[in-house]
């Protein structure tokens, strides 16, 4: 028995519910599932889950097809309704602010949102480190996206072919003397951030300031945007990248899972 279950408030009949609804998800498309199915799937009687698919079938919830032993049940229309009314009310800012806040006070460094738009990484909210000496950092900035955390990681979720299309209508312009301004050179380490899951700018877009991002994801598997952390170099030992690195991509998981995002 889980902690939830032994509280006061659990209510066995709802969790009943919900793991039949969760059955029916995962059943094959198209052919839905028996109430012996269902029984065996959630530990129930047949009587226990017949009842609560009649149940939920009431309220919409659940949908029928057939006749006797032949009747299967599949996930009713009205759980779209709340898909969709659901994702009206999610607000990217508010599911990503309080991993932000978290990134922040766990690496020491201002953590930045950003989404694409016109090519371009445009970033809607960030976490300040409270350091005295601050890298300048300012809402709305437009990041490009060869020589930054963020832009390199938005860039990595295209195909080489729109990334190529990408970089012949924007370019490669040189930032620092370390930026990528060729194209074979920036597809090659844009495989590497694929592999990594995580992007990292070092001294790319501004000399002694590095930056490491990571994308996020949607219920869909598409690109939501992404986040990233901000720092001075100096001092940094070269080790400490790749585990700001995990720290980042981590974060940026758990975004993704706020945004209903399920990792196949």
């Amino acid at each position: 028995m889980t902690n939830s279950e032994e509280s006061r408030y659990w209510i066995r009949s709802v969790a009943r519910a919900v793991d039949v609804l969760e059955a029916l998800a995962g059943g094959e498309p198209g052919k839905g599932l028996s109430v012996t199915e269902v029984a065996g799937a959630c530990g129930l009687s047949k009587s226990s889950a017949f009842a609560t698919l009649h149940t939920l079938q009431q309220r919409g919830l659940v949908a029928d097809d057939g006749e006797g032993m032949n009747r299967r049940y599949r996930l009713g229309m009205a759980l779209a309704r709340f898909g969709d009314r659901a994702r009206d009310q999610l607000s990217l800012r508010d599911v990503a602010r309080p991993v932000l806040a978290e990134l922040t006070r766990a690496t020491g460094m201002t953590s930045r949102l950003a989404v694409s738009e016109s090519d371009h990484a445009v970033v809607i909210d960030q976490v300040m480190n409270g350091e005295r000496v601050q890298v300048d950092l300012r809402m709305g900035m437009r990041e490009l996206p060869h020589c930054t955390g963020l832009g390199k990681a938005l860039l990595a979720e295209l195909d080489d072919r729109q990334v190529a299309d990408l970089i012949a209508r924007i370019g490669l312009p040189k930032r620092t003397d370390r930026t990528i301004t060729q194209l074979d050179q920036l597809l090659a380490h844009l495989k590497d951030i694929r592999e990594t899951g995580y992007a990292f700018d070092d001294e790319e877009d501004a000399t002694g300031v590095f930056c490491i991002g990571s994308a996020l994801r949607d219920h869909t598997g598409a690109c939501a945007g992404a986040i990233s952390i901000t720092g001075l170099k100096i001092g940094l030992p070269t080790w400490q990248y790749q585990e700001l690195g995990r720290q980042v991509r981590d974060a940026a998981g758990r975004i993704s899972e706020g945004l209903g995002y399920v990792r196949a």
